[in-house]
């Protein structure tokens, strides 16, 4: 809950502004990369997982969620569909969870994982600039993918807007990662930093899993139903539960962004109040100092992901939360 000091607000707020404004790139080498592959991986895939997998076609991808029998979210990823196998590719940490929860249904199916563990390494490429620094520019649309062959270099491209903005992940052999960034370094593309890509996340609203999304979610309380829910792909594992909240319409509580007008920015597990500080309404999920409107570098205001109950969910909704003995006022983005 610490403040950012002057120069390190402004230090990052210069950095917010490039990647915006232009192109900057990240080392995201900890996500989750699991190649699956054999005949009836198609199959098993959409399954067990909430968006239309077979619908893809080599080159094509979709973001899905993973999910159990009770409709809640046990992984979520990016699914890309090549010749001979499909890439799942999603925030670190779900490696093992992803790998043995699809073994658990993989009997005598023509289905074989592969967890690239620390065999391959990953820069996202971001901004207004990204896709013409690529050569992507054009019909790659969100979710396409290809592969290119450059300067001895194995790269997959893979379109994801991450941060609000165009963006690309490169998934590449991890002995290839620093010589790409030095290259990339050459062509005048700074590297951001962690702490940025956190903020520039938070803002867009993109969800992290382990943090803003758990295995006690429900997919619907992720709010991303219509970048990750296929209604009409048939049955799959959790497709029930699913299916029943459609029909009613929402759920209890959902993820939604939050803005606070302070420079303390509070941890995860925070409650979330009305602005009279009177009724809970949820709790935060994840916050960052929001350097967005900031001419000097100060960390004057706070952004952050929260669930939230769905009467408060409406934008401008009054929210309130307790920093430190303080009383802070914000409202839902």
């Amino acid at each position: 809950m610490s403040n950012l000091t002057s120069a390190s607000a402004r230090s990052l707020s210069e950095a917010r502004s490039a990647a915006r404004s232009s192109v900057a790139f990240f080392d995201l080498s900890d996500r989750t990369q699991i190649e699956v592959t054999g005949s009836d991986r198609a199959r098993i895939l959409h399954s067990f997982t909430s968006n239309d997998i077979k619908r893809l076609k080599p080159g094509q991808g979709c973001e899905t969620f993973l999910t159990s029998l009770k409709g809640k979210v046990v992984a979520h990823f990016f699914a890309f569909c090549g010749e001979t196998s499909f890439w799942l590719d999603g925030t670190p940490g779900q490696e093992e969870t992803i790998t043995n929860h699809l073994k658990k249904y993989v009997l005598i199916d023509d289905v074989q994982i592969h967890p690239s563990g620390t065999t391959r390494g990953e820069l996202f490429v971001t901004g207004p600039l990204a896709a013409s620094l690529l050569q992507s520019e054009g019909s790659f649309e969100l979710g396409q993918h290809l592969q290119r062959e450059t300067d001895q270099q194995s790269l997959n491209i893979r379109r994801v807007d991450l941060l609000g903005a165009p963006g690309f992940l490169l998934s590449l052999p991890a002995d290839q990662v620093e010589g790409v960034k030095r290259g990339l370094a050459v062509v005048g593309v700074d590297e951001g930093s962690r702490e940025l890509f956190e903020l520039l996340r938070i803002e867009a609203g993109y969800p992290q899993y382990g943090g803003d999304i758990t295995e006690e979610n429900l997919a619907q309380e992720v709010a991303r139903t219509k970048q990750c829910i296929s209604f009409n792909k048939g049955c799959y594992l959790g497709q029930e539960t699913i299916a029943r909240l459609d029909a009613v319409g929402h759920t209890n509580r959902e993820l939604r962004r939050l803005h606070f007008d302070s420079p303390i920015v509070p941890v995860r597990g925070t409650p979330i109040f009305d602005h009279e500080g009177l009724h809970e309404l949820g709790s935060v999920t994840s916050a960052a100092a929001n350097l967005g409107k900031s001419t000097a570098g100060n960390a004057d205001a706070v952004v952050a992901l929260g669930y939230i109950k769905h009467a408060a969910c409406l934008p401008d909704h009054l929210i309130s939360v307790m920093v430190n003995g303080q009383r802070i006022q914000g409202h839902v983005l």
